[in-house]
This record gives C-alpha cells, structure tokens and sequence, in this order.
C-alpha cells in the first residue's frame, strides 16, 4: 500500500510531468557521480570540494521535488 506521498510521486511520473522528472532524473545523476567518489579510497581536495557541491545539489533538487510532490498533494 501506498502513501499519500507515493501515489502523488507515481501520478507525477506516470502524468510525464516534465519538471518533476527532469529534476528525478538530475537527481540520479547527481547520485551517481556521488557514489563514484564515495566509492574512493581516497579523495583529493578538489575531490572533497566535487563531493561537497554534488550533496548541495541533490539536496536542492530533492526539495524542488518535495515542493511539486506538496503542491500535487493539496491540489488533490
């Protein structure tokens, strides 16, 4: 079963709300290029600042989600 939350997410993409899935799937870039880093042994200081804004950015992408998953779910 489902949450509210979840079935907007799902209604989102199944709708091909453009904003919503670009942002998902920025999001998951984002996510990749971070797992690779963290997957290091190692960073250097340009790797650290790299892992830095990668976080920043997911974080950001994550709260426009969030933002259009609030606004799918009182427009409901």
């Amino acid at each position: 079963m489902s949450t509210p939350t979840e079935a907007v997410r799902d209604k989102l993409m199944a709708d091909n709300n453009d904003e919503y899935q670009r942002l998902h799937e920025e999001h998951g870039r984002y996510a990749a290029e971070l797992e690779l880093l963290e997957n290091k042994p190692f960073l250097n200081d340009q790797e650290k600042l790299e892992e830095v804004r990668l976080k920043k950015l997911k974080l950001r992408l994550k709260d426009q989600m969030a933002a259009l998953l609030k606004s799918g779910m009182t427009a409901a």
